[in-house]
Parts: C-alpha cells; structure tokens; sequence
C-alpha cells in the first residue's frame, strides 16, 4: 500500500470525529486516536462538533429539568 492511501485510510471519518468528541466530553479517549485526531483531523471540524454536542447536552439538561419540576408542581 502506498503512503498517500495509508494516509487517506487514517483520516476520521465524521462518525469517528464524533465518538472521538464524545469520548474527549467523558474523558476517556484513547491516546492512539487522540494521535490520529491531532495528525489528521480537520480542527475546524471538532470545534463544531463540540460547540453542537455541547449546544445539546444543554437543552438536554434543560428539558430533564423542566420535566422534572412540571412533575413536581
């Protein structure tokens, strides 16, 4: 295999970057992909995914907690 398709097989897909993300928001990344996200990764990218992870994890959170004290009135 050439060097240009070891490469290209390297980069995270955007399903990767995702679980790479979210395994950064637990803490509990693996440092060969965190290598990989580093060497091949588009930061731009991870930048957005986590701003949109973030964005939802807060209207998640909202949402328990309105339900939670419609519950309980």
């Amino acid at each position: 295999m050439s060097e240009q398709q070891e490469n290209t097989q390297q980069k995270p897909g955007f399903i990767s970057m995702i679980v790479s993300v979210l395994a950064a928001f637990l803490g509990v990344q693996t440092e060969k992909n965190r290598q990989r996200d580093f060497q091949h990764g588009n930061p731009k990218a991870y930048i957005i995914i986590g701003v949109i992870l973030t964005i939802l994890f807060v209207l998640g959170l909202v949402g328990v907690v309105n339900l939670v004290m419609a519950s309980a009135a």
